[in-house]
């Protein structure tokens, strides 16, 4: 977040949320010892439970992406929360001292991201993002489920490009091997996203056209 770099990350189903709208409440001081510090007083719920209680009838279809075997697709629900926890607490509470002011107890607000398939008996995936609050469902759902594409490039950089076949002694080395292995891969992505040429005049993008000369 204090990067300004938007993110949707799965996950535990025991991930304790507040309702968006929750608000914290500073009790009166007595006088006597420490001033109360604003707390939610409503204990929170995992997602798991958030989802179960709204029901499957909560949930929208969304097709994110065509696959070898035809759409892909499933049910989803998007609601906004306040995540909670010790550690968010103390994360809220350092970003509001790097700021230069006080933290007044208010989590920051996040958008939970829920599957359950139509066959499961209950939610089976979920997520957290910093999107903004009126990001369609179906780009919160492209964003999660495009985990996929970075595997794979993963498992063809290692074992198609050789990311995995380095056996120097340095650092340099062990970075220059991976800046080409990393330029190969980004050639080869560009090659296989660019328009295919059907006749030799056919219009081509830079990298695939045959260099000419005069």
């Amino acid at each position: 977040d204090s990067r300004g770099i938007g993110y949707v990350v799965a996950i535990r189903s025991d991930v304790t949320v507040h309702p968006h709208d929750a608000q914290p409440i500073t009790p009166s001081w007595s006088g006597n010892g420490r001033r109360p510090q604003p707390r939610y007083r409503d204990k929170p719920s995992s997602v798991a439970t958030l989802a179960t209680d709204r029901g499957q009838q909560a949930f929208t279809e969304v097709t994110w992406r065509e696959g070898s075997r035809g759409a892909m697709r499933s049910h989803f629900m998007a609601v906004r929360v306040r995540p909670a926890g010790v550690r968010v607490r103390r994360l809220a509470r350092a970003a509001a001292t790097a700021r230069g002011g006080c933290w007044d107890g208010v989590l920051p607000e996040a958008t939970l991201l829920v599957e359950w398939p139509e066959q499961a008996e209950e939610p089976t995936d979920y997520w957290l993002s910093n999107l903004p609050a009126d990001t369609p469902i179906a780009e919160l759902v492209r964003t999660a489920k495009i985990r996929w594409r970075i595997e794979h490039d993963y498992r063809e950089l290692k074992h198609g490009l050789g990311l995995d076949h380095f056996e120097g002694r340095s650092w340099t080395g062990w970075h220059h091997h991976v800046t080409l292995v990393t330029a190969a891969h980004a050639f080869l992505t560009e090659q296989r996203l660019a328009p295919k040429a059907d006749t030799a005049d056919s219009p081509s993008t830079r990298s695939s056209t045959p260099s000419r000369t005069c």
